[in-house]
């Protein structure tokens, strides 16, 4: 158990990751729109990307917002902390349902470097998400 006024074992690391988030998510879509993330100039997958800038902007937004709120001690770190893992578990499902119906992992080379993006993308959005929403929910209590 933590004293009243220390913080809770693991949410250095948490915040770590909420902050991580925040921060590649804006980076990713600098490298997008600069033309160096496309895994292919297919109109279909341009249609599908051009779909989410606003989605994970407000991811980002949630994600810093929890960020900041956890090591704060405050109430509201924590719902941001959640509202950004539950983003990233639906970004995640989006992209990993597209990638699977429009072939991403079969037509292009796993070795292709935007391709390992995307799928180390879908990757940590669904472990990240549910690992944020995990430790964040199962110690509210201390956490607030």
């Amino acid at each position: 158990m933590t004293a009243k006024n220390s913080r809770p074992k693991g949410v250095i690391v948490v915040a770590a990751l909420l902050l991580f988030a925040a921060v590649m998510i804006p980076i990713f879509w600098i490298s997008f729109f600069s033309g160096s993330g496309h895994i292919t100039e297919e109109k279909c997958y341009l249609t599908f990307e051009y779909a989410f800038p606003a989605a994970d902007a407000w991811m980002a937004v949630a994600c810093l917002l929890g960020c900041v709120g956890l090591l704060a001690r405050k109430q509201w770190g924590v719902l941001f902390a959640l509202l950004g893992g539950s983003a990233g578990i639906f970004l995640g499902l989006m992209d990993l349902w597209f990638d699977l119906g429009y072939g991403t992992f079969s037509r292009f080379s796993l070795t292709s470097a935007d391709v390992a993006v995307e799928l180390a993308i879908v990757i940590l959005l669904l472990s990240l998400g549910p690992f944020v929403i995990w430790y964040v929910w199962t110690r509210r209590q201390v956490l607030l």
